[in-house]
């Protein structure tokens, strides 16, 4: 009662940074100019619009300079969504008269997932779908078994948004490589996180999403490596050479680039700090409550995400209870809504529908604190207790065979 009654007084506990992240200061104060005083169409030709076209040149740069990409090689887009869109339905549908097969695996985000359903119910195409193991992870030799002479594109994400494992990227780059197959990865959990360098992980195409990085929702980046065939999806000017029409939305991409640099200039303290209190984490939710599953890979997993099943309640409830107590969190994907059912991505780990639907997805971010890691120790083994006492769901023996 104590801890709870003292939530009208402290700030909230942010824990949904795989869903979304605050703006940095730094991000909005590089944006400003451009919004008022740079406000300049980029594909005009007066003076006020080269200011607008040179932001959006420097912002390419530093995109392409963290991916070790050339700037002609990246796309900028409105979100994480729309790059995923960009890449799948453009490269298949421009390789679709040498083959009319897609590779990925079911645990992909529905930006993912969703256009390969529509590719195959709408446009013919062939999806296989690798599967993973109980922790996440993909085979890189099942892919490359399930390759075959039809076989137009690869679609493997780089990180789980949902529980948090990270994919064997370039040993799959390397597969692909080989077999001269167009290779995409939706690395928009992994930004911020994991190193980028599109030659290192091999890949053809990467989708990065700028909100989930303190950048501002509402723009993207997609690489494209020179040469690889994309037919655009959104037709009408020529700007981002001719591979996405629309005026660019200069604030938001100088926003993006901002963010990324200030990333990546501190990768390396933030995630072993991340990594320090995520173990944190797992460790005393695991060992203070009983019947607690973690979810993805133990090891080969995001700096920042700490994701559980709890037997016998659902995790909307724990969202409740939760966010009564002034902590914000998540049951899977921000994406997702409930009414679709548990998580596609706990059924394809070997979970069943009831044990899916206790989910819970805690991911840090830059302003979390040891002391915010106490709060949640403190106050979520009884909100799981309390829970439990009224799910006809959960037997108390279960909670002895736990301990």
């Amino acid at each position: 009662m104590s801890s709870t009654a003292t939530t009208s007084v402290r700030q909230p506990i942010y824990l949904d940074h795989a869903a979304t992240t605050a703006v940095d200061p730094r991000v909005v104060e590089a944006m400003l100019p451009y919004f008022t005083a740079s406000y300049g169409n980029p594909s005009s030709l007066y003076r006020l619009a080269a200011e607008s076209k040179g932001a959006v040149d420097r912002a390419r740069s530093t995109v392409a300079e963290i991916l070790g990409a050339r700037p002609s090689e990246i796309i900028f887009t409105s979100c994480g969504t729309e790059s995923d869109n960009l890449a799948l339905r453009g490269a298949a549908m421009a390789a679709r008269t040498r083959g009319n097969h897609i590779i990925t695996t079911p645990i992909e985000h529905h930006a993912v997932g969703n256009t390969c359903e529509q590719l195959a119910r709408d446009f013919g195409f062939e999806v296989t779908y690798v599967p993973v193991d109980r922790h996440g992870l993909v085979d890189p030799e099942a892919v490359g078994r399930a390759i075959t002479p039809r076989t137009v594109l690869v679609s493997v994400m780089y990180a789980n948004n949902e529980i948090g494992t990270i994919e064997p990227i370039a040993e799959i780059g390397r597969i692909a490589r080989r077999r001269g197959i167009v290779y995409h990865t939706d690395a928009v959990q992994a930004a911020g996180s994991l190193p980028l360098d599109v030659d290192a992980l091999g890949v053809d195409m990467l989708s990065l999403s700028g909100h989930k990085f303190y950048a501002p929702k509402g723009i993207g980046v997609l690489y494209v490596r020179q040469g690889t065939p994309l037919l655009p999806i959104q037709t009408g000017g020529s700007q981002e050479r001719g591979r996405r029409a629309g005026t660019e939305n200069v604030p938001y991409i100088v926003g993006l680039a901002t963010a990324l640099r200030l990333a990546y200039d501190h990768l390396e303290a933030e995630v072993t700090r991340l990594q320090a209190l995520r173990n944190r984490l797992i460790a005393g939710v695991l060992g203070r409550i009983p019947d607690t599953r973690l979810t993805g890979h133990p090891t080969r997993r995001l700096a920042n995400n700490a994701s559980f099943v709890f037997a016998g309640v659902e995790g909307e409830s724990i969202l409740l209870q939760l966010d009564l107590a002034g902590v914000a969190a998540s049951s899977g994907s921000a994406c997702a809504s409930s009414e679709e059912g548990p998580s596609h991505v706990l059924t394809a780990i070997g979970l069943d529908p009831v044990a899916a639907r206790g989910s819970l997805r805690l991911s840090l971010g830059r302003e979390n604190t040891s002391a915010d890691v106490d709060y949640v120790l403190d106050v979520l083994p009884g909100i799981v207790q309390k829970l439990r006492a009224m799910s006809p769901l959960y037997a108390p023996s279960a909670a002895v065979a736990g301990t």
